[in-house]
This record gives C-alpha cells, sequence and structure tokens, in this order.
C-alpha cells in the first residue's frame, strides 16, 4: 500500500512543472515588451538636431533592477554622441547619460 508521504513527490513534481509551462511561454513576450518599453523611453530623452540619425541598442534584459540601452546620434558631419540610457524597472522611467567624450 502506498503512503500519503510517497506520493506527495510523485503527485507534486509533474503539477509544479505543469504549472510552470505558461510562464515559460509568456517569458519571451514579457522580454520583447521590456526591450520595446525601454527603446520607447529612451527614444522620447533623445535631443538630437534634424537630419541625424538615433540608434538605440537596448540590452536585451538588463539588470536585476535596470534595463540599459547605447543610444547613439550620428550628426550630418559624421561624428557621433554616444550615451546611456538607464530605464528603472520598478517606475518604468528612465533617464539618458551626458554624452561620452569624444574618443573615449
Amino acid at each position: 500500500m502506498f503512503s500519503a508521504r510517497a506520493l506527495f513527490p510523485a503527485v507534486v513534481l509533474p503539477l509544479a512543472v505543469l504549472a510552470a509551462l505558461p510562464a515559460l511561454s509568456s517569458s519571451e513576450d514579457a522580454w520583447a515588451q521590456f526591450r520595446s518599453d525601454v527603446e520607447a523611453e529612451c527614444a522620447k530623452l533623445v535631443d538630437a538636431p534634424e537630419g541625424a540619425a538615433t540608434k538605440i541598442e537596448v540590452n536585451p534584459f538588463g539588470s536585476e533592477g535596470f534595463g540599459a540601452a547605447l543610444v547613439t546620434v550620428t550628426l550630418d558631419d559624421d561624428t557621433a554622441d554616444r550615451m546611456i540610457c538607464i530605464y528603472d524597472k520598478q517606475t518604468k522611467a528612465a533617464e539618458m547619460t551626458a554624452p561620452f567624450a569624444a574618443g573615449s
């Protein structure tokens, strides 16, 4: 005869795996939404002159508390300003650093 103690792991483990499946399938969708949110918030902060090209490269996952993106603004004379956009995952607010010095 089986005891309840012996059956517990045999029942709980498969149920736990099944419960995790929806989270795994939505995880990539959640990360894609995160990257889209970071890009959108960072784009709002870009102050580029007319005719400049802007490229926003979002780090796929960021850190535990923050998202990050490298923002490059290429000017008409082919010089470029590079900045970091930092996105708070909790408040969903973004901040932009000042441009890096040329040659750094």
